[in-house]
């Protein structure tokens, strides 16, 4: 997750560590605490990969400059577009994504967005169903179970206003796959004389 952070604040411009950590308190704030320690270890693994590269910064300080390269842009959207994974780390993920889909088209946006909210309704599910075997559950048990029904429902209809706005806003109608078949038949159709 840090790596693709890290990767998505490059993309803007080179900064040193101080300011990478600056900016991800500040644009991602509040998601998730980096600290020196995992910051300067994921700096130098983007480094020996390829992803980043880095150069003595100027001034009396010369403190370190990092960059993004060709890798690292191939790498940063792989990162921003691999499938979800189970639980509480997938929300955070998905928050971070989310920082960063202005880099990503609309189309991939729209596919992304409607991912989640399917994840969260399956979740949703579950969490009804656990709310009607837990009969024998006390006060606590149960509240938390109603707290992730309530937070599911807010953060699936959070999601259905988002993909609305993206189609509204790029005019996709249809799903994704469908938007991609209508195209193709579209550009055939033009072709045939």
């Amino acid at each position: 997750m840090i790596e693709l952070a890290i990767l998505g604040l490059l993309k803007d411009h080179p900064m040193h560590g101080y300011q990478l950590n600056r900016e991800l308190s500040e644009q991602v704030g509040g998601m998730w605490r980096v600290s020196y320690g995992s910051l300067y270890p994921s700096l130098r693994r983007l480094e020996r990969d390829g992803a980043i590269r880095s150069e003595p910064g100027t001034g009396a300080r010369r403190k370190t400059v990092y960059a993004i390269t060709e890798e690292g842009e191939r790498l940063f959207l792989e990162l921003l577009q691999e499938p979800p994974q189970e639980g509480q780390t997938e929300d955070a993920r998905f928050r971070v994504r989310l920082a960063f889909f202005r880099y990503v088209p609309p189309e991939t946006r729209i596919r992304l967005l409607e991912r989640r909210r399917q994840a969260l309704e399956t979740r949703l599910a579950d969490i009804k169903a656990h709310l009607r075997d837990a009969a024998t559950a006390d006060d606590y048990q149960r509240a938390l179970l109603e707290h992730a029904r309530a937070g599911a429902e807010s953060d699936i209809a959070w999601l259905t206003e988002l993909i609305r706005s993206e189609r509204q806003k790029y005019e996709i109608t249809a799903p994704v796959g469908q938007q991609r078949r209508a195209s193709a038949t579209l550009r055939r159709k033009e072709r045939t004389p």
